[in-house]
């Protein structure tokens, strides 16, 4: 039989192939919209079993049962959301219930006249005159009240923010009390024992992947919130361990976090000093430190084993923040990691895995095989 027969029979696609797939696709993004209040735990808690495995085996070497061990990482886990949340609870309460004040009176300072914006004040109000002035009657002002209130707001979202994480630290417990059957579980359903090797070596890559990210990105966070509450501190900063609390917080949602921060330093440093000058000096330095960090200290410790693809990144965060909202900023590269595994060790799937990693790591494992595959079809 002629190959050359055969690869065209291989490569004919169905005409319903292309629009079957788009609606699939579709679909699937409108399932994760939907049902974002129930994936977005599970999801956490996915993610959370398999960086806590390795430190699970450990336990179990020494003898502690993997019930007990899911025990007390969940136990540890909620005191430290407890006792952080009611820690924070006040201050973190005070600084959001002012802030829309600070930016009020930040507003109100810059459109003073002798203010930076006064030419685009008078610029606004002067077209406001014009189109009031030029209609064949004065316009009607409505005011819109508006009684959701940020104590209302709260009330309405702690609920479900608390349901959220009650079920994914109890998931959790139940997946870590597993033990290895979850791995079991993925291993029997394959049938060739060279896949089952190859999902049992994807698996262990995940976990050590994600185990080497999230370890990494947290001790690097934590010191930039120092360095951060230090430099705060020295340009005599109101509540300068807050900034730095908040750029910890926030320097775990690629490229927003930064900007988030040094926006709000800004504003709090513009209000506090009165002083546009010092408020740049502040944004400067909150935003010099954090691109130190993003450029030099994150691409030497972690940059190495990641060797992601910037671009698909950047959209990554903008897709999961579209569909999770902050949560789904804060998940968007330990998931784009999962897929660049699991894309790397799927024959198929192997070029979409070269597309998401970085110009580095394109002579990498994933491409090796495909070359290997393209000379054996040859």
């Amino acid at each position: 039989m002629d190959p050359h027969n055969n690869e065209s029979v291989r490569k004919a696609r169905h005409p319903l192939q292309v629009p079957v797939t788009g609606i699939f696709v579709l679909l699937c993004i409108q399932a994760l919209i939907t049902a974002a209040d129930f994936l977005i735990p599970v999801t956490a808690a996915l993610l959370g079993y398999f960086i806590l495995n390795a430190p699970r085996r450990g336990l179990e070497r020494l003898g502690v049962p993997a019930p007990v061990s899911a025990a007390l990482f969940t136990v540890s886990i909620g005191v430290f959301l407890f006792f952080g949340g009611f820690i924070l609870s006040e201050p973190v309460g005070d600084f959001v219930s002012d802030f829309p004040r600070l930016l009020a009176e930040a507003r109100a300072t810059l459109t003073a006249p002798g203010g930076m914006l006064e030419p685009f004040a008078r610029a606004s109000q002067a077209a406001n005159d014009t189109m009031s002035s030029s209609g064949p009657g004065a316009p009607v002002k409505v005011e819109i009240v508006d009684d959701m209130g940020l104590a209302s707001s709260v009330a309405t979202f702690a609920p479900g923010l608390l349901g959220q994480i009650v079920f994914a630290i109890c998931l959790l417990f139940f997946l870590v009390a597993s033990g290895d059957l979850f791995i079991q579980k993925a291993v029997q359903v394959v049938d060739r024992f060279s896949d089952k090797k190859t999902t049992v070596a994807t698996i262990r890559t995940i976990e050590a992947r994600l185990g080497n990210y999230l370890g990494a990105i947290t001790l690097i966070n934590i010191g930039l919130g120092l360095c951060i509450g230090a430099a705060m501190w020295w340009l005599k900063m109101p509540s300068p361990w807050l900034i730095g609390l908040m750029a910890t917080a926030l320097n775990f949602v690629p490229f927003v976090g930064a900007v988030v921060g040094a926006l709000v330093s800004a504003v709090i440093a513009f209000v506090a000093f009165g002083s546009p000058w010092a408020a740049l000096v502040v944004m400067g330095t909150y935003y010099g430190l954090t691109a130190f960090e993003g450029q030099f200290v994150t691409p030497t410790l972690v940059g190495q084993r990641l060797r992601l693809n910037i671009t698909m990144v950047f959209l990554s965060v903008a897709f999961f923040a579209w569909i999770w909202s902050v949560m789904g900023m804060v998940v968007a590269v330990p998931m784009l990691i999962v897929v660049k595994v699991v894309c790397d060790a799927v024959p198929r799937l192997a070029k979409v895995g070269l597309f998401l990693g970085d110009a580095e790591g394109f002579g990498t494992e994933a491409a090796q095989q495909l070359a290997g595959r393209e000379d054996k079809a040859l």
